[in-house]
């Protein structure tokens, strides 16, 4: 494993350097749903709550309370809650870059992809 920090920690915890690559696979599995993702988008400009977001969206809200319940769980989100309402907003600390960071690597070396797929 490349990050010998994470590896460490884990170690000092107990965990061994597979355990660690399951919650690597968990992380990344966040990304792997349109839904998800779609959430993540909108959210990148500012914070909604669960009717928000569904109305946006076009989203059943329990598709989009178990989506950002799995977002929640990978530190993708974080909530406010105000009166009986909670807002989802994005973790402006890592998420938003590295979203930032996924975007400009899509344009560099993925288009190709869409256009393979439009040749179909």
């Amino acid at each position: 494993m490349h990050n010998s920090y994470i590896l460490h920690q884990a170690h000092k915890e107990g965990f061994r350097e597979r355990d660690v690559y399951r919650v690597y696979k968990i992380f990344f599995g966040t990304l792997v749903s349109e839904s998800r993702l779609r959430i993540i988008n909108l959210l990148r400009k500012g914070e909604k709550s669960v009717s928000e977001i569904a109305e946006k969206l076009k989203l059943l809200q329990p598709t989009i309370s178990h989506d950002l319940a799995r977002l929640k769980k990978c530190g993708f989100v974080k909530v406010n809650i105000r009166r009986n309402f909670r807002y989802y907003f994005l973790n402006e600390k890592t998420i938003k870059p590295l979203m930032s960071l996924i975007d400009n690597h899509m344009a560099e070396y993925c288009m190709h992809i869409l256009h393979e797929e439009k040749r179909r």
